[in-house]
């Protein structure tokens, strides 16, 4: 009786896995591994769990976190009441295969960097999202921090002494803005159902800010077209019963300059983007003109109950006719960016207001290097010298800041 043949086919996937399996465990290396209390191995491949998230680069691993041991640059003078706030707008796209090891070190790089500038606040905006313009719902996405995530966060810039603002901004994606569609006209089918989803979504974020000591929780930020209505008013109180700090608003340049913004909130920020139509030789002095001539529409003189949220322009030729243009990416052109930085800081100090944020710094950047303006937003300024120079300029003025007594 012939003995029956395994077919080759067969012969060899049996060979090679033999290989693959018996080589390693000789070598010490094999590429299954078995957890405790488990029936099924894991494949790992050059050291990595095939069925578990990807770590970071840093080689931290995803979904665990060590305490940041490295010690923290501290701010020479720590922001008080009375005193300006100079600080940053920290935008957070946060994602969540990163482990919160690489949260907290990107959190303390970037709070290192704020100490260089000689920043004694910051502000960490954040986005959440919604459907149409006429959309009802708020929500958390993919790119929204947990509140969890965004407390650890402000405890790192607390341990370095800066005043933290924590912002949620609505994310524009769905919103179709090349066809004008924008946060400031949202228009929700069913304001009762906006207002409830919203506080649904801002509830664990107010309880967080509150927990780390935030100084300031902004309610909303360039909603033209909600402002005034009366459901605020419930909004803002159940906020206030959950958060001590300030309760703050953000209004877009435009609606600012139009009359009074009706918010109950008890302080005000502008997100200035003043266009001042002039060459780019244009002395810092013409630049600081033009931003009093759109103040001035508003109201004259001092203005101490009034924050720049939000200021910066790309740095790129033209920019001073439209410095909130993120898109444009035309020629390079750093002195325009410096000087207008320097024009905001004077109007800050001469109209006596209570401080300025630049926007901004993007949270996964290192904000050491200099940007890449291949693909980089004309507005990043970090990485930029001769804005930098500006920034630190402004920041170690002797500018004692508006005071307590802004019943003004």
């Amino acid at each position: 009786m012939k003995r029956a043949r395994l077919p080759l086919l067969a012969v060899l996937p049996v060979s090679v896995i033999s290989f693959v399996i018996a080589v390693p465990f000789v070598a010490g290396d094999h590429p299954l591994r078995w957890e405790s209390g488990s029936l099924l191995p894991d494949v790992v491949l050059n050291g990595e769990d095939a069925g578990k998230p990807k770590a970071p680069s840093d080689g931290t691993a995803a979904g665990t976190s060590t305490p940041a041991t490295a010690e923290i640059a501290k701010v020479t003078k720590e922001w008080k009441e009375g005193m300006p706030q100079w600080g940053v707008q920290l935008y957070w796209e946060d994602n969540p295969e990163h482990a919160l090891d690489y949260v907290e070190k990107q959190a303390k790089l970037h709070s290192d960097y704020l100490v260089g500038l000689h920043a004694n606040s910051v502000s960490v905006s954040f986005p959440f999202f919604t459907g149409d313009l006429d959309s009802t719902k708020i929500s958390g996405g993919g790119k929204t921090p947990t509140a969890e995530r965004l407390a650890r966060v402000l405890q790192i810039f607390h341990e370095a002494g800066l005043r933290t603002t924590v912002r949620p901004l609505m994310d524009e994606t769905s919103l179709d803005v090349d066809s004008g569609g924008w946060r400031g006209n949202i228009d929700p089918a069913d304001r009762d159902a906006w207002f409830a989803s919203y506080k649904k979504f801002l509830t664990p974020y107010l309880k967080a800010a509150d927990r780390e000591r935030a100084a300031t929780f902004v309610i909303g930020t360039e909603l033209n077209s909600m402002e005034g209505d009366t459901r605020w008013e419930s909004l803002v109180a159940s906020a206030e019963k959950t958060f001590s700090g300030e309760v703050a608003y953000d209004a877009n340049w435009d609606n600012y300059v139009r009359g009074r913004i009706n918010m109950p909130v008890s302080h005000l920020g502008v997100d200035a983007y003043f266009p001042v139509k002039v060459a780019d030789t244009a002395p810092v002095e013409t630049l600081v003109e033009g931003w009093n001539d759109w103040l001035d529409k508003k109201a004259t003189g001092p203005l101490p109950n009034i924050t720049i949220a939000e200021a910066g322009i790309g740095a790129m030729k033209g920019a001073y006719k439209a410095p909130g243009d993120f898109y444009n990416k035309r020629a390079v052109n750093p002195e325009v960016q410096a000087n207008w930085y320097e024009a905001v800081c004077q109007v800050v100090q001469e109209r006596q207001m209570s401080g300025v944020y630049w926007w901004s710094v993007y949270f996964d950047d290192d904000p050491n290097s200099k940007p890449d303006d291949k693909v980089a937003s004309r507005l990043d300024f970090a990485g930029r010298p001769l804005t930098e120079k500006a920034i630190k300029s402004c920041f170690t003025s002797d500018y004692a800041g508006p005071g307590t007594d802004t019943a003004s």
